[in-house]
């Protein structure tokens, strides 16, 4: 199987670190690796108490800097595939299975959680008015540059195959909040694979943000450098297997098991199977209060044979689980 590996870019998670990681689904992830970026509380002494694999940077590096030596120190353990999670739970580690489903299956290279994917509502789930319209605004623009039609470009729950980190030169990206942005448009217009997944919806108190003067600044950053690599690369996207329109996709093999469920995006009568639905088991109601949950326990997996997206189908209404 394939060596999974989780990393944390951490600032100030004293707080949410320890509900973060016991929310990760038990046999997930063969290591947990978090960075700290300097912070003045005690995240690094509880991730140490809590038996993750800790790095400490001296002095605040920044977040696209954190996650650089994420990536690497999780490819020097040997990862085959490494996920991207906050440990200021804002996005919900239940959702990991989800996530990588696509690269277990052989048919990503790079996966991310989309918010906007109709899993939730983004404003229900507490998502601020001026990030909601900065996203949408800021995601539109980029899917005409790259020829793409992502749902949403600009999620912090992200996985990435081994193969992805060693292809994408991350070590010359920004250390600022556009590292994320970087990454994904050289996937694209690098020619990976890159699927969205849909996730839900979680900002609370604790969850961290960014100013709307430093959001302004990420957005312009964000689209000249997309202009610049779509200028020089082309708009690979379009091209692509996984995220292209319908007539340029590869149909999944016939012999793949198929659910009779329309895509959401492009309109696709059927879609494959990936993931079974698993068994509730024992689980209390309470643990199946938010979707997330009954999203990794108990829904089945799919992706649509056309335009790639991959999806999750439940397999009962919630009355009858919980």
């Amino acid at each position: 199987m394939p060596r999974v590996v989780i990393t944390m870019p951490a600032y100030r998670a004293e707080d949410t670190l320890a509900k973060t990681v016991a929310d990760i689904p038990e046999g997930v992830a063969d290591a947990l690796i978090l960075v700290d970026d300097a912070s003045p509380d005690n995240t690094v002494d509880l991730a140490r108490r809590l038996g993750i694999d800790v790095h400490v940077h001296p002095e605040n590096r920044g977040y696209g800097g954190n996650q650089k030596t994420c990536y690497t120190r999780a490819l020097e353990a040997g990862a085959d595939i490494v996920v991207l999670l906050h440990p200021d739970f804002q996005y919900d580690p239940k959702a990991v299975p989800l996530l990588i489903a696509p690269i277990l299956a052989g048919h990503a290279d790079m996966t991310f959680g989309s918010r906007f994917a109709g899993l939730s509502d983004p404003l229900g789930g507490g998502m601020p008015l001026y990030r909601y319209v900065g996203n949408r605004v800021t995601t539109t623009l980029e899917n005409l540059m790259l020829g793409s039609r992502f749902t949403e470009l600009h999620s912090g729950l992200r996985a990435y195959t081994r193969g992805c980190l060693l292809s994408v030169p991350f070590l010359r990206y920004t250390d600022d909040f556009g590292f994320d942005s970087q990454f994904l448009v050289d996937a694209v217009t690098g020619g990976q694979r890159v699927v969205e997944v849909p996730i839900p919806t979680r900002y609370t108190k604790e969850s961290s943000s960014i100013s709307v003067l430093r959001s302004l600044k990420y957005v312009g950053h964000t689209l000249a450098y997309c202009a610049r690599r779509t200028a020089v690369r082309g708009r690979r996207a379009r091209r692509s297997a996984v995220m292209a329109a319908a007539p340029a996709a590869v149909e999944a093999p016939p012999a793949e098991p198929r659910v009779q469920r329309a895509c959401a995006l492009c309109g696709a009568p059927e879609q494959v199977l990936l993931y079974p639905a698993t068994a509730a088991g024992d689980l209390s109601p309470a643990e199946f209060s938010c979707t997330s949950a009954m999203l990794s326990v108990h829904d089945d997996i799919l992706q649509c044979p056309r335009c790639g997206m991959v999806s999750s189908s439940p397999t009962g209404e919630p009355r009858q689980i919980v």
